[in-house]
């Protein structure tokens, strides 16, 4: 027998230089890391020893002693085989030298695969070693134990796959509807519970979820979500009425449709007053609404000006008042407006929000101005938006009173009460079960 020893960077050059030297029935003894040049064992090349074998016996001589021949190869085959790395570790072995060393993701896997059918796996590792022979070679016996190695994987993630995928999956109504309510940007959490209270109405009644049963079931819960004892207009009794709100969502445009209504539908004398002097022509802007309608307007700067104001508008049924939007994120302009909401007699305070501003925000403006005992919520450009599931969102988490809502820039005609069935019927695109 011949044996040889390489020092290579990989493993494929060693494979290549053996075949080269010793043939294609030469077989590999052993492998080990080792570190070549460097000072004092530092800074060294990282390379791979590669002891490998073959049996020199020739042509002539192995016809002559073909019986002696036979028996030294089992011989030397069965010596070998016992300096031999197992197969599994040779391949690992490589598979470490030529790589980065990770985890074995089926570790567990095979180990529960050998408790549940050791028969099974005796006759894989059978198998793999009697790939392992000098005829067959290293090559095939590591495309072969990573063919098992895939085929592990595929039948462990398909059973992962398929664990507890039929408990939880909704019929498949429900399951449209769900996907609906998300892209409308209604929030996961009620979604889900939404879907929970369905599959739970199903169940009691016994039969089997239909499009019909689940767009009933799921409008119901929308119905009972927006009910409310409490009216959506202005109340008769109400003598101010404070419109609060962030910058740009058009609380003085919204206040001159309200007004309008007030004046023309109601007959009722209304005021205006103003402090918002922060913004450029805010106040030349609610002068021409209420010069078009007839109405007073006075303008404070102050809280000490209110009582003023107050005094100059006694004899109006009902006073609108214009609050500046400020950032609502800054604690100076929040405690402000709350020194300017202090008013006597019956009051209302209507927070001003505009659809198409995302939810997070809208939640976050919403915490900051429910310090002022916020009485309702008014929408405005509905027109500009395709997605409703921030009404939703605000009704579930702050129990708000819907009012009004705007759908264009027309003074007094783009604005109306909150129709609640409407609403839902956008949200789950009534249309397609008429």
């Amino acid at each position: 027998m011949r044996v040889k020893r390489y020092v290579v960077d990989s493993m494929p050059d060693a494979l290549q230089k053996i075949r080269s030297d010793l043939g294609k029935d030469a077989v590999i003894l052993n492998t080990k890391e080792i570190r070549s040049g460097g000072f004092l064992g530092l800074f060294g090349k990282k390379r791979i020893e590669v002891l490998a074998a073959t049996d020199t016996s020739g042509g002539a001589n192995h016809s002559a002693a073909a019986t002696r021949s036979s028996h030294t190869v089992r011989t030397t085959a069965a010596a070998t085989a016992r300096h031999l790395t197992p197969p599994v570790a040779v391949l690992e072995q490589e598979h470490r030298s030529d790589f980065p060393d990770v985890p074995d993701v089926l570790e567990t896997y095979s180990s529960a695969k050998k408790e549940q059918a050791p028969a099974a796996s005796k006759v894989t590792n059978a198998a793999a070693a009697a790939a392992y022979s000098p005829q067959t070679g290293v090559v095939k016996l590591k495309e072969d134990l990573l063919l098992e190695e895939i085929k592990q994987m595929k039948e462990m993630m398909r059973k992962l796959s398929s664990t507890g995928k039929d408990e939880d999956a909704l019929p498949e109504p429900l399951l449209r509807l769900e996907q609906r309510l998300l892209e409308q940007e209604v929030d996961y959490p009620l979604v889900k519970q939404m879907m929970d209270r369905a599959m739970q109405d199903a169940l009691t009644s016994g039969e089997a979820v239909t499009e019909e049963s689940a767009y009933s079931s799921i409008r119901e819960q929308l119905i009972e979500l927006f009910q409310s004892e409490s009216n959506k207009q202005i109340s008769s009794e109400t003598r101010v009425v404070h419109f609060v709100g962030p910058t740009g969502v058009g609380k003085t445009t919204t206040i001159a449709k309200l007004a309008a209504e007030q004046v023309l539908k109601y007959h009722r004398k209304v005021g205006f007053i103003t402090s918002d002097t922060y913004r450029i022509a805010a106040i030349e802007q609610l002068k021409t609404y209420a010069t078009i309608l007839n109405v007073p307007i006075e303008v404070v700067f102050s809280p000490q000006d209110f009582t003023k104001a107050f005094r100059q508008l006694e004899a109006c049924d009902v006073i609108f008042m214009d609050t500046a939007g400020r950032n609502f994120r800054n604690e100076m302009y929040v405690s402000e407006l709350n020194a300017l909401l202090k008013t006597q007699g019956n009051s209302e305070t209507i927070l001003v929000l505009s659809l198409t501003t995302k939810y997070k925000d809208m939640k976050a403006i919403t915490n900051n101005f429910n310090k002022f005992k916020l009485d309702k919520v008014l929408f405005t450009k509905m027109d500009e938006t395709d997605t409703y599931g921030s009404i939703v969102n605000l009704i579930h988490d702050f129990s708000l009173q819907l009012s009004y809502v705007t759908n264009g820039q027309s003074v007094p005609d783009d604005i109306s009460e909150m129709n609640e069935k409407h609403i839902i019927d956008l949200l789950l695109e009534a249309s397609s079960h008429d």
